[in-house]
């Protein structure tokens, strides 16, 4: 075998990947998104880990490598994420999806168990992640999904039309402008404080899905202040925020009126959501939120 063939080998690439730092799932992803193949193909990479890569699919490997080194989520690289099952095509335009939002969509989905045909708004819908998984989950839903960005609309809406998941977009910032009542408000809006360091680290993001005034709140109190005018008496709003939020979250939502106040946790045990029923009396013991003394002091600086 020539010299420079076998140093193409696919399993030559991989260890390549891994020796400048990147994690042997990452480098798999990548490399069979060079071939174009499905990230799901990782067992047809062992069984083929002796075939060779043609010189300009091995340029093209190490450009999204170097790319991923730097910072830029393999999912910008990809062109695609997987969220609650769903295959979403995402770009730059939209924030990367995480594993931990899918702790906001089984909440949603559990206050709604019981509704009929619900009526559910997703705020900053970015790649319309949230919105198309309560879709999926919930056929019956009538949903809105709003965005103050047009660009990431049409990242919505073209995965709304790519898993045949017909849902209402609406340009606007949060409910401004939004007609009718909803059973249903949830939101993963931006929640880091402007000046946080961590910021650095996610540049490749939009920045206004990300960062929200100076406690990284602003988005959140917002939300919150306009949620009564739009939800059905019983109606739930349900938020994501920073892993040491929890607590001013919950007193927020406590002043506004809002019942059942309490949180839920991520895939990491943190307080990662908050929400609360409104204009309707408890029902049932609620987990309580957590207690701000017994939270770090740290800034939030991710978003998983």
């Amino acid at each position: 075998m020539p010299e420079a063939t076998r140093l193409r080998r696919l399993d030559t690439a991989l260890a390549w990947a891994q020796q400048q730092g990147l994690p042997r799932l990452e480098a798999q992803m990548l490399l069979l998104h060079t071939l174009g193949r499905s990230p799901h193909d990782r067992a047809w990479l062992l069984a083929h880990d002796g075939e060779s890569l043609s010189a300009a699919a091995w340029d093209s490997f190490e450009r999204l490598c170097q790319r991923r080194l730097a910072g830029e989520p393999v999912a910008y690289l990809t062109g695609h994420k997987a969220f609650y099952g769903l295959d979403l095509q995402i770009n730059a335009q939209v924030l990367d999806p995480r594993p931990d939002t899918e702790t906001l969509v089984d909440w949603a989905l559990d206050v709604m168990k019981a509704q009929a045909r619900p009526s559910i708004v997703d705020l900053g819908t970015g790649s319309g992640a949230i919105a198309l998984a309560l879709k999926a989950q919930r056929p019956d839903s009538s949903i809105t999904a709003v965005d103050a960005s047009p660009q990431a609309l049409q990242v919505a809406r073209h995965n709304a039309q790519r898993l045949n998941l017909p849902i209402t977009l609406h340009q606007g910032n949060w409910l401004e402008g939004l007609a009718g009542r909803f059973d249903l408000i949830a939101s993963n809006p931006p929640y880091i404080a402007e000046d946080d360091p961590h910021l650095a680290a996610l540049q490749h993001e939009p920045r206004m899905a990300l960062a929200s005034g100076p406690d990284g709140l602003d988005a959140i109190r917002s939300i919150i202040t306009q949620a009564p005018a739009h939800l059905h008496p019983g109606g739930w709003l349900l938020l994501e925020h920073g892993y040491a939020q929890a607590p001013t979250v919950c007193q927020l939502l406590q002043v506004a009126g809002f019942t059942q106040v309490h949180s839920r946790s991520d895939l990491a045990g943190h307080a990662r959501c908050s929400g609360g029923c409104f204009a309707q009396p408890p029902e049932r013991q609620a987990t309580p939120c957590p207690d701000a003394a017994g939270l770090p002091n740290a800034p939030d600086g991710t978003r998983t």
